[in-house]
C-alpha cells in the first residue's frame, strides 16, 4: 500500500507541476520559467541530500545523473513550450510515451520488449496519430505542440534511463546532481540568449511550485520503487497527464475535438501498457 500511495502522490505532483509550468510559460519566456523553477527545485533537493548523509557516489554514477539532468531539462523545456503554443490536454499525454526510450535502450542491449510493451507501443502510436490532427476548414493539419511533445517524451525517457543508472548508488545524490546539471544548462541558455529573468510578483509562487513539485515527484517515485514492484509504480506514476489535463479543462476551459480527446487518452493508455510491461 505504501508504494501505491507514493506512486499516486508522485503522479499528482508531476501533473500539478506540468500544468503550472505550461501555464506560466504562456506568460513568461520558457527559459525563464525553466531556469528559475530548476533553481527552486535544486535548493529543495539539496536539503534532502544533507539530511540523507549519503556519501558522494563514484564518478560514473555522477556522470549518469548529470546526463539525466540534461535530458530532463530538454524534456521540460519542450513540454513547457509545447503547452504554451498548443493544447495542454494534447501535449501532456503525448509526452507520457517516454518509456519507449527505455525500451529502445534495452533493445540496443539485446533485451527485447515484452508482448505487453509491444502492444503498448502500437496503442501509443495510434493515439498520437489520432491526437496530432486538428480540424481546419477544408481538412486537417498537425496540431501545434505535437513535435515538442515528442521531443519532451525523448528528453524524459533519457532522464529516467540516466536516473535509473545513477540511483543504484544513492537516490538523493542522483536527483540532486541531475537537477544541478539541468539548472546549469538552463542558466547557460539564459545567458546565451540574453533572456530576462524578470518575473512579476504574482508569478513567483507558481514558478517555485513548479520546481518543488517536479523534485517532490522524483523523490516520491524513487521512494515508491524501494517499497513495491517497479511495474506497479511505473504504471501509477505514468498517469500524471490525467491531472494535467483535468486542471487545464477546469481552470482554462480547454477544448479539443472528440477525435483528439480519444487519441490523447489512447496514447496515455499505451504509455500505461508500456510501463506495465
Amino acid at each position: 500500500m505504501a508504494a501505491i500511495a507514493l506512486a499516486l502522490c508522485a503522479s499528482l505532483s508531476w501533473g500539478v507541476g506540468d500544468f503550472l509550468g505550461g501555464f506560466t510559460s504562456r506568460r513568461l519566456r520558457v527559459l525563464a520559467v525553466l531556469a528559475l523553477s530548476q533553481l527552486a527545485g535544486l535548493l529543495g533537493v539539496s536539503i534532502w541530500v544533507i539530511a540523507s548523509s549519503d556519501p558522494a557516489p563514484e564518478a560514473n554514477y555522477l556522470l549518469a545523473a548529470a546526463g539525466a539532468g540534461v535530458g530532463g531539462a530538454v524534456g521540460l523545456a519542450s513540454l513547457y513550450r509545447g503547452m504554451a503554443i498548443g493544447a495542454i490536454g494534447l501535449v501532456a499525454p503525448i509526452s507520457a510515451v517516454s518509456p519507449v526510450v527505455a525500451i529502445a535502450v534495452d533493445l540496443a542491449r539485446g533485451v527485447a520488449p515484452s508482448t505487453l510493451q509491444g502492444a503498448g507501443i502500437v496503442v501509443a502510436l495510434a493515439g498520437i496519430v489520432l491526437a496530432s490532427r486538428e480540424p481546419v476548414p477544408g481538412g486537417t493539419r498537425v496540431a501545434a505542440g505535437v513535435g515538442l511533445a515528442l521531443l519532451a517524451a525523448l528528453g524524459f525517457g533519457l532522464f529516467f534511463v540516466g536516473l535509473d543508472a545513477a540511483a543504484d548508488e544513492s537516490l538523493p545524490w542522483a536527483v540532486a546532481v541531475a537537477r544541478g546539471s539541468s539548472c546549469a544548462l538552463a542558466f547557460g541558455a539564459v545567458l546565451a540568449t540574453r533572456t530576462s529573468l524578470g518575473v512579476g510578483a504574482p508569478l513567483v509562487p507558481a514558478i517555485v511550485a513548479v520546481g518543488l513539485a517536479d523534485v517532490a515527484a522524483n523523490v516520491l517515485f524513487g521512494l515508491a520503487t524501494t517499497r513495491g514492484l517497479l511495474s506497479v509504480v511505473a504504471v501509477l506514476s505514468a498517469l500524471y497527464p490525467i491531472v494535467t489535463v483535468a486542471l487545464a479543462r477546469f481552470f482554462l476551459g480547454e477544448q479539443m475535438s472528440g477525435v483528439q480527446r480519444a487519441g490523447a487518452f489512447t496514447a496515455l493508455g499505451g504509455a500505461a501498457l508500456i510501463a506495465a510491461g
